[in-house]
């Protein structure tokens, strides 16, 4: 509720979601009135869930119950007032899947769908915020975790540190796509003892063997975690040319 230009930062990323024209329908899910009212008075959706739920994805999982069209639902964080469509269509061409069946019609994507950024520093790499993520050779995450994964066993020279790390670490971001049956799937599951020991709702998919697919993106904007965050948010509103994410 923090204040970004001429509004507030909720109000920003519901903008800066509708802007990509990539959506039918923008919903913020929220347990807050105050973020509630936020949207509704000045025109947007919202959909108010006081219920408790153990992550974000229940939360949203809950919403999507109470909307029977949405098949194909992204979410979005609400402190992302930078949200650029370019990313966000990569994750959605991610899950209409690649390749045909032998009958000729296109197979169903995956379940479930993420996005990940190279990780070029030994200090990102090292950092337990940072949610780190391998995948198989298809691009379907294998875990993730806050520990630096993969482990580096032979440690690289000072010229090929970065260009190791970029080719193997990836930094995991925490945008998905899911599938309607997906994520109400996903709702009826008990966090197992990899979530609970991580603090990463996404290891339910992974521990109940549901793929996740990665999509690597160059980068991503960052979010606004911290008072710091967001005072850099404002400079970078004010050098953009409109004075709008």
């Amino acid at each position: 509720m923090q204040k970004l230009g001429d509004a507030t930062v909720i109000l920003q990323t519901y903008r800066a979601a509708i802007n990509t024209g990539l959506f039918r329908q923008v919903v913020v899910v929220t347990n807050s009135p105050l973020i509630y009212r936020e949207i509704t008075d000045n025109g947007g959706q919202a959909l108010l869930n006081r219920q408790e739920h153990a992550c974000g994805t229940d939360r949203i999982a809950h919403a999507v119950a109470l909307l029977p069209h949405a098949e194909l639902i992204v979410n979005i964080q609400g402190d992302e007032p930078f949200t650029r469509a370019e990313p966000l269509k990569a994750l959605l061409q991610a899950m209409e899947g690649s390749t045909k069946e032998a009958a000729g019609c296109p197979p169903p994507g995956p379940p479930a769908a993420s996005l990940m950024t190279p990780i070029t520093s030994e200090e990102e790499f090292l950092n337990p915020n940072v949610v780190k993520v391998v995948t198989d050779k298809a691009g379907y995450a294998l875990l993730f975790s806050r520990a630096p994964i993969p482990h580096l066993r032979h440690r690289p020279c000072a010229n090929s540190g970065s260009l190791l790390l970029e080719n193997l670490c990836f930094r995991h971001i925490g945008v998905y796509a899911f599938r309607r049956e997906t994520l109400l799937h996903f709702a009826t599951l008990t966090p197992g003892p990899l979530e609970l020991c991580e603090k990463l709702e996404n290891l339910r998919f992974l521990e109940n063997g549901i793929g996740i697919k990665m999509v690597a993106v160059s980068s991503y904007p960052k979010g606004i975690d911290t008072p710091e965050d967001l005072e850099n948010a404002r400079h970078m509103l004010q050098d953009l040319p409109t004075g709008q994410p």
